[in-house]
């Protein structure tokens, strides 16, 4: 990369602790962040299986909407104009994950909501965050006051000793279950903490004003059993755990139910429900529940060791035959020491172990539909 180019990436507010800690900085949704430490993304990817990880995740949108009215639910009925699922029924002190959808049901950006019981707390992806701000601004401003919190930082800790770790600065965190998400202190500092992540383990996301989030980390990483996490092993560890990268995974031509992600949408958003419809793309989205969709997200276990990447094209046999469909997200999963992706297929080969081929490098390697996720997930329920 060009010195001028770097110079126009974005930094978070730990880039200079990254670059402290020898991380390898690369550039990721037009910021400069790590993609791992010296230690290598493999173990770092076993660090956060086995014990704790810190991820900077300061790249996401931080987006509060403050009711107009006073009235929280009537927030969470505008915003429930713009997604799927059910907003209203979030409890306070509670979080769900969501998806904007477009008029043809795909998906512009997935999104978490929180309630903090007088205003909603979103975090959006990096890569979507301003278009995703445009859009409650150009449908919700009749409704609600929206905030950009562009001055706090995001940061992650994953892993079984998450809890352990964050203990000793915050309270509370033990009694948090997964998706309880709230205001909270974190070692003095006043910060938004979330029982929840990327990862498939259990942990903790935690907004933490700018200004503060270089010493909580350092605080966090104190702690010999945390570790810093970099972009690899994010990735590794949410492949691993089944979960959508946008723009990957899903986009503006994928629905919530060709996306497999039919559990994120409360029957009260579906057909009979009581507030059945009344988002973008709910004709689409409905029928596809009602009726089934003509393709779906599967995941894929290959028989042999080399590794199926991101746009390798599915086969239904090992010879001849137009593709009949593609892989979304694929690489070594360092828990099950073998490869491991994800990709779309036509419904009727959907099923758990069908026999498919994947071409790389010219020949087809076979694989087999496989369930997700790949590593159990160890959420505290």
């Amino acid at each position: 990369m060009l010195a001028h180019d770097q110079d126009s990436l974005k930094r978070t507010p730990l880039h200079s602790l990254h670059v402290s800690l020898g991380g390898k900085m690369v550039p990721f949704a037009g910021y400069d962040m790590p993609v791992q430490y010296p230690a290598g993304v493999l173990k770092e990817h076993l660090q956060t299986r086995a014990s704790a990880g810190l991820f900077d995740v300061s790249h996401m949108g931080q987006i509060a909407l403050w009711p107009k009215s006073g009235r929280i639910e009537d927030a969470a009925g505008a915003l429930e104009r713009l997604v799927p699922q059910d907003i209203v029924a979030i409890a306070p002190g509670r979080q769900r994950y969501a998806q904007f959808t477009n008029a043809d049901g795909g998906i512009l950006d997935d999104l978490m909501v929180a309630n903090f019981g007088d205003h909603l707390f979103l975090v959006v992806n990096a890569a979507c965050k301003d278009a995703d701000e445009a859009h409650l601004r150009a449908n919700l401003s009749g409704d609600c006051a929206i905030e950009s919190l562009e001055g706090r930082a995001l940061i992650a800790l994953q892993g079984p000793k998450a809890e352990a770790v964050l203990a000793k600065f915050c309270a509370e965190a033990p009694a948090m279950k997964f998706m309880d998400a709230g205001p909270h202190e974190v070692a003095g500092i006043q910060c938004f903490v979330s029982r929840s992540g990327y990862t498939g383990e259990d942990g903790f996301e935690i907004s933490v004003p700018s200004s503060d989030a270089e010493r909580l980390a350092k605080m966090l990483l104190d702690n010999p059993d945390v570790l810093p996490i970099g972009l690899g092993a994010r990735d590794s560890l949410r492949l691993e755990a089944g979960l959508c990268l946008y723009g990957h995974d899903i986009d503006t031509t994928t629905t919530p139910v060709e996306a497999a992600l039919e559990w994120s949408v409360q029957k009260s958003r579906r057909s009979g429900g009581a507030r059945a419809g009344g988002f973008p793309g709910a004709d689409k989205i409905l029928t596809h529940f009602d009726n089934g969709a003509s393709r779906r997200r599967v995941g894929l276990r290959a028989e042999g060791r080399a590794p199926v990447r991101e746009g390798a094209l599915l086969f239904a046999h090992d010879t001849g035959g137009a593709p009949i469909g593609q892989v979304t997200s694929g690489g070594f999963g360092p828990s099950l020491s073998a490869p491991v992706a994800m990709g779309y297929v036509p419904t009727n080969l959907s099923a758990l172990g069908t026999k498919l081929f994947a071409e790389v490098r010219g020949q087809r390697l076979p694989l087999a539909v496989a369930a997700m996720p790949f590593v159990k997930n160890t959420y505290k329920r």
